[in-house]
């Protein structure tokens, strides 16, 4: 697999840092197709702070909205219609790692998740777990969707520190490899993507 599409259990639960750490150690293109709450700032300038090699390239968003809510309903208030065909793959010859909006099952709009950009286009979805009060629950809801609707569940990545039992919880429902484990942090910053990019394990990709 060379494209992989970065989901979440949820929002906020590190995918940004999650696809900075990936495409450092893949040397991978970044794209983000959907930014909402782009007043707060773009994740694809986040991810160009954090990544050191020379190869990837961070492509443009195919949409910048203002409100930091679900594509279909920021799209809403600013009365743009967002559609499948609107969000077509950048044109690289490089590995991409492509960033979802929120969880896998944030509208789009009236039709379609963000998750389904994964299968229109193929792509193998990482899906990223973080620790906190009912991750558990959150985590299995989201494994159990993906592989009943035939998703390409590649692998996990923990971001953050987990009690062992939780943890257990959730990798060994179904047993979807852990691509990485990311330790916690509230200032990442190209050293620690770098460190943390050299322990993916990427002979799982």
């Amino acid at each position: 697999m060379n494209r992989f599409f970065i989901s979440g259990i949820g929002t906020n639960v590190g995918k940004t840092l999650v696809s900075a750490i990936l495409c450092e150690a893949l040397q991978a293109d970044y794209w983000k197709p959907i930014q909402c709450g782009v007043a707060e700032g773009r994740d694809k300038d986040i991810v160009k702070k954090l990544l050191s090699n020379s190869k990837s390239v961070c492509h443009d968003e195919a949409f910048l909205l203002k409100e930091p809510a679900s594509p279909s309903i920021a799209s809403k208030k600013e009365n743009i219609k967002i559609t499948m065909d609107d969000l077509k793959m950048p044109q690289t010859l490089n590995k991409i790692c492509i960033e979802g909006a929120g969880g896998p099952l944030v509208p789009i709009n009236d039709n379609y998740f963000v998750i389904d950009m994964a299968k229109q286009n193929g792509l193998a979805v990482v899906l990223v777990v973080n620790s906190y009060l009912g991750c558990i629950n959150h985590s299995l809801l989201c494994i159990d969707y993906l592989l009943k609707n035939d998703f390409k569940l590649h692998g996990l990545v923990l971001n953050g520190d987990f009690d062992e039992g939780v943890k257990n919880a959730i990798i060994n429902y179904k047993r979807v490899p852990v691509l990485a484990e990311i330790p916690q942090t509230d200032k990442p910053d190209k050293k620690f993507v770098s460190e943390q990019a050299s322990k993916v394990n990427v002979h799982l990709l």
